[in-house]
């Protein structure tokens, strides 16, 4: 199979789609004592595929020309792109394209994320609170959030820098 050959190649409605059922916006907040803050905001965009479809996510891959496909686990192959120049491709890509599903909420708010950092807001204790606010609303029914947002804050509250 050749990427060449044009019924071969992804268009941009099915990667919305197939998007919509497997991808996910998520952004990890870690605890790193060598940050300034303390902390690293490590945004990403991922779609994870049993194995036996990692050819799909290649063609994914040069679909959008960046991104790695690696091990995620066992049996499973992932598709991810992290770094924020290829995250605001990914942006605008899905701001042209708009996802149809739920999802599409939690690609807002992963999206202004990544404008925060865009402005390095990340480097900042009011952009840093703003930004684990938001992150703790990815992905995350109602209940579920309002316990995570309130955990962010206390693990913040316990940092005497923050």
């Amino acid at each position: 199979m050749s990427a060449d050959n044009q019924q071969e190649r992804l268009n941009c409605n099915w990667v919305v789609g197939f998007v919509d059922g497997e991808g996910c916006f998520h952004v990890a907040i870690n605890k790193l004592p060598k940050m300034t803050l303390g902390w690293q905001v490590l945004p990403e965009f991922r779609i994870v595929q049993h194995q036996r479809d990692e050819i799909l996510l290649h063609q994914i891959k040069s679909f959008f020309k960046f991104g790695e496909v690696r091990k995620n686990h066992d049996d499973r192959k992932e598709f991810r792109v992290r770094g924020l120049k290829n995250l605001n491709s990914i942006i605008k890509f899905f701001k042209k394209y708009p996802l149809k599903t739920s999802k599409r909420k939690n690609f807002e708010v992963f999206s202004e994320i990544i404008t925060l950092m865009n402005n390095g807001q990340h480097l900042t204790n009011s952009g840093l609170k703003k930004i684990a606010n938001l992150a703790s609303k990815m992905n995350r029914k109602v209940k579920r959030n309002l316990e995570s947002s309130e955990t962010i804050r206390r693990n913040f509250k316990n940092r005497s820098k923050i």
